[in-house]
């Protein structure tokens, strides 16, 4: 069994194997950003360990869920947490993590390198779990017999208490199963989180850096009340600094263990970053969210040398799925270089009790609970307002009956922040004397947008801005209600490749799904098993299962409006990473313009008869869900594939579409055959067209400048091929992701006559504001011409 890989070797598609935060590590690594070295043991190392102990059975049966109306796991996971530990690793498993140990070692050219081990469970940091502080890591780890044992109790935190209730409140029930990354130790002289976007307000046009000295786990625990540094994206820019107050910091000690060193007033109360300092994080940032293609939670630490760390990054959980693309800066956070922060948090104005960093939106009305620890939790009685010093993973239990939560410390990237924004209740931190302001049972109003507490009910004007909130909040039951946007002449659609949230996002204003990538999908309902790898082992029938019950919480949720699903998409490289696909695999110096797309179909139409057959049985139930097929180079390809699903169960459906993508520049000349083979539409693919127009590798980050969508080669481009298809009769749409980043891309597109434009869900908002605008400008200029 593969029980150690190296980071890499590992990426997204890797999930299923090596958890949320070690396929992310690996994706960075590939993608070239500065990750320290190290490796992952997987999940299967977690399970086979259990399995050779004869107690794996007994843990996956383990309940999970809350009973009703309880607060408390229905089981005490004592029983659980032993058996872990009497399993132990098994003697393949320990062999294969100390030879990695070893070999780690000596890629440094030491012996007892220190590491940092910390938990990767596979359902950790996706899309919408973050099991931030649920699971245990450890820092400054040294030697083999420790590291093994860090391994153990990193297992062994998947059965404790508030990782058991954090599943049951996120509803996650699958068996849990446990990777660890072990990643060579920085020592960390300054360190913190980084936000691509505001996460309190969810307005993309602002990033937040949150620093402080030494180690971060200060920060993420709310330890200390960090620097907070607010940024304008475009052009980019510091807008706002706030420097908090630093008690302390965790550094490496003189044995190498995490120490705790106590800072004065002075020390405490500088700057962690300057202005460059800053702009050099968030350059950072904005890379790896490119990366990505969605808002970043990215963790950073700089080293003595003031290297640069990336040491984790993670989609954001809880950005409003209605993001602003501009905000004003929350009143919550001061002028440039507030040493004392009078304005930004602590000091309250004439007639609040006490004021804060804003750090989940909303506002909430109840008697205040002052605690001062956990084991007090059982006194905050539902709909009431948690006043505490600061919280951690062990009070979930206790924020889930709270109606808003403030806090004397901490940051909006610490755990109370973080929770709150997850349970869409308001959230204040940092307010530093809370505590001992606000009177226990005392009627009370909370601003988490403003930082405000105020005693009695809420104002008139809270109540409005309350409904200003709800309308671009995580809260998407406010949502406008689903349909098309009928006000717009230009369809706008989303970009979906999950089914997380798929109810949140069907209930936007939205006329559909522009493109659902299979990818995600595979990688998810398959769990990142290779589809020839299943054919291989008789699970055909599973494939078809798995694929068309996902698909159809999407088409179910969207009907009647279309759903435009895209062919497996993955290439070589990608491919070989599933379970059980390297075999079937070639290798390929540029898998970007290989063996992919529409050519793939024709050379294996079994794995492709599996889709049709799939898609079939969900149209059955669905027929707004149509098939898209990618990277279509050749006329005769195209024949040939189309010819594949008239034979199929699929093409004998009445009102099927068939959409190709139109991202190599080929498709120019060949609209007109298109149309003439069947085609109902092409969607433009920017991402890969703008790479085939420049001649320029999407992932290089060498190259990264020379991408350019607005490049005026490729907008031309993609005018032709929008020109020809209204010549022809075909449909014209763009699912790249260009009009999410760059309202102006929108613009062009308008102009050139675009029928629709999907954009990832974040970003539908701001792409109906500049959709509208420039029609509007369209109508305007027309009009003046007349």
């Amino acid at each position: 069994m593969n029980y150690v890989c190296w980071l890499s070797e590992v990426g997204l598609p890797d999930a299923s194997s090596v958890g949320g935060k070690g396929a992310n590590l690996g994706e960075l690594v590939r993608a070239g950003l500065p990750v320290p070295d190290g490796f992952v043991v997987t999940a299967d190392a977690y399970l086979d360990s259990m399995s050779a102990a004869g107690v794996r059975t007994s843990l996956a049966d383990t309940p999970a869920l809350f009973a009703s109306g309880s607060d408390a796991p229905t089981v005490d996971a004592t029983e659980q947490r032993a058996l872990v530990t009497q399993a132990g690793l098994s003697p393949s498993v320990r062999a294969a993590v100390v030879e990695a140990y070893r070999s780690l070692c000596a890629r440094t050219g030491t012996t007892d390198l220190p590491v940092a081990v910390r938990s990767s469970a596979t359902a950790e940091d996706a899309g919408d779990t973050s099991f931030a502080g649920m699971h245990e890591s450890y820092t400054n780890v040294i030697g083999v017999d420790a590291v093994c044992d860090g391994v153990l109790a990193c297992w062994r935190s998947t059965f404790g208490d508030r990782a058991v209730s954090y599943r049951a409140m996120r509803g996650v029930t699958s068996e849990p199963a446990m990777a660890v990354v072990v990643l060579q130790m920085v020592e960390s002289t300054r360190s913190g989180v980084l936000f691509t976007a505001d996460p309190a307000s969810s307005a993309t046009d602002r990033l937040i850096i949150e620093a402080a000295f030494g180690q971060g786990e200060v920060v993420v625990s709310g330890a200390v009340e960090p620097d907070t540094y607010v940024l304008q994206r475009d052009p980019l820019q510091v807008l706002e600094v706030h420097v908090g107050i630093k008690t302390f910091a965790i550094v490496r000690g003189s044995d190498g263990a995490d120490q705790r060193r106590r800072l004065d007033t002075v020390e405490g109360g500088r700057r962690v970053l300057s202005d460059d300092d800053v702009l050099g994080l968030a350059r950072l940032g904005l890379r790896v969210e490119a990366h990505y293609g969605t808002p970043q939670d990215m963790e950073w630490c700089i080293d003595p040398a003031g290297v640069t760390h990336v040491l984790q990054s993670r989609p954001i959980t809880t950005l409003a799925a209605h993001a602003t693309q501009a905000a004003p800066a929350s009143p919550a956070v001061g002028a440039s270089d507030t040493g004392s922060a009078g304005d930004a948090s602590g000091t309250s104005s004439a007639g609040e009790l006490a004021h804060g960093l804003g750090a989940s939106p909303g506002i909430a009305t109840g008697a205040a609970r002052v605690l001062a620890d956990h084991s007090e939790g059982a006194r905050l009685q539902r709909g009431e307002i948690l006043i505490a010093p600061m919280t951690n993973p062990d009070w979930l239990s206790t924020l889930r009956r709270a109606a808003g939560i403030v806090t004397d410390g901490g940051g909006i990237t610490c755990h109370a922040a973080i929770v709150s924004r997850e349970l869409g209740i308001p959230c204040i931190v940092a307010a530093r004397d809370a505590t001992k302001r606000i009177v226990d049972g005392q009627l009370i109003t909370i601003d988490g947008s403003r930082g405000s507490v105020r005693a009695g009910t809420a104002r008139s004007t809270d109540v409005a801005s309350t409904a200003a909130v709800a309308a671009s909040s995580t809260d998407t039951r406010h949502a406008p209600a689903p349909g098309p946007a009928a006000t717009l002449g230009t369809r706008i659609e989303v970009n979906l490749a999950m089914t997380d949230r798929v109810d949140e996002v069907a209930a936007m204003p939205v006329d559909g799904v522009g493109l659902l990538r299979a990818e995600f999908l595979v990688t998810a309902a398959l769990r990142g098993r290779h589809p020839r790898a299943m054919i291989a082992d008789g699970d055909s029938n599973v494939f078809v299962d798995a694929m068309a019950e996902s698909v159809l919480q999407i088409g179910r949720a969207f009907a009647p409006r279309p759903v435009l699903y895209r062919a497996i998409d993955f290439r070589t490289n990608e491919f070989a990473h599933l379970t059980g696909g390297e075999p079937y695999e070639p290798v390929e110096h540029n898998p970007m313009i290989g063996y992919r797309g529409c050519y793939r179909y024709l050379r294996e139409p079994d794995v492709f008869a599996l889709e049709l057959q799939m898609l079939a049985r969900v149209r059955e139930e669905t027929p707004n869900v149509m098939i898209m097929i990618p990277f279509v180079r050749t006329l005769w390809e195209l024949e040939g594939c189309l010819d594949l699903i008239d034979a199929s169960p699929l093409g004998r459906q009445r009102g099927l579409e068939r959409w190709v993508m139109a991202e190599v520049p080929s498709v120019v000349h060949r609209v007109a055959d298109y149309a003439a083979a069947g085609v109902h539409g092409m969607s433009i693919g920017s991402n890969d067209l703008t790479q085939l127009v420049l001649g320029v590798d999407r992932d290089s980050e060498i190259c990264s400048e020379l991408f350019d969508e607005e490049d005026h080669a490729v907008l031309e481009t993609i005018r032709l091929i929008i020109e020809g298809c209204h010549a022809h009769g075909l449909q014209s749409s763009l699912c790249g992701q260009a009009p999410s980043n760059r309202p102006s891309f929108a613009e062009h597109l308008v102009r050139f006559g675009i029928d629709s434009i999907s954009v990832t869900p974040d970003a539908v908002a701001r792409t109906r504001a500049v959709v509208g605008a420039a029609e509007q400008r369209l109508l305007l200029d027309a009009a003046r011409q007349r």
